[in-house]
């Protein structure tokens, strides 16, 4: 019985080690239920929207737009600034359209439809190495549910995981003797 009791809990470490030290990366819809689009009344909705998010390595962010109606560009800070819509490093037209953010930076995306940008369909955001601190709040909110795309795992997990096999493997030394 003692020796079935200490496979358990040798079975429950290594389990809790390896969900404990994935953090899985967040999916972020531009804009909330809003989306992508023209704000109306507020030419710094996007520069609101992304106040209270940490974006990291691996993040993704959803853009949704009507195909025909908007597309999304990254751009240059100068050109995000002056909203020129000439040599982007890319532009996608057709919505909705996902892009993983696979670099640190600054990273800038504007819409390159006439008078779009210039009207505050613009979104500049920061992007940090490490575990995203934002939690989903709520289905359908942004952050939405993880995606299944690892990155490193943040110290407190570690931390965590180290505890809980202390204290497993101080178990099973215990009823092993």
């Amino acid at each position: 019985m003692a020796r079935e009791l200490s496979m358990a809990a040798v079975l429950f470490v290594l389990l809790a080690a390896t969900s404990l030290q994935t953090t899985f990366a967040v999916t972020y819809t531009v804009g909330d239920a809003s989306g992508w689009r023209i704000p109306t009344n507020n030419k710094a909705f996007y520069d609101d929207w992304d106040d209270d998010k940490d974006f990291v390595v691996g993040d993704i962010l959803v853009f949704n737009f009507t195909t025909g109606g908007h597309n999304v560009a990254e751009v240059r800070e100068a050109a995000y600034n002056a909203c020129t819509t000439t040599n982007t490093i890319f532009t996608e037209s057709n919505g909705p359209e996902s892009i993983t953010l696979n670099r640190t930076g600054h990273h800038y995306f504007i819409c390159t439809f006439p008078d779009h940008c210039s009207s505050g369909q613009k979104l500049d955001i920061e992007v940090q190495n490490g575990s995203s601190s934002t939690v989903p709040t709520r289905p359908g909110s942004s952050p939405e549910t993880p995606t299944g795309v690892l990155s490193p795992p943040n110290s407190a997990s570690s931390v965590l995981v180290a505890t809980f096999s202390f204290v497993f493997m101080s178990i099973h030394v215990l009823l092993r003797y």
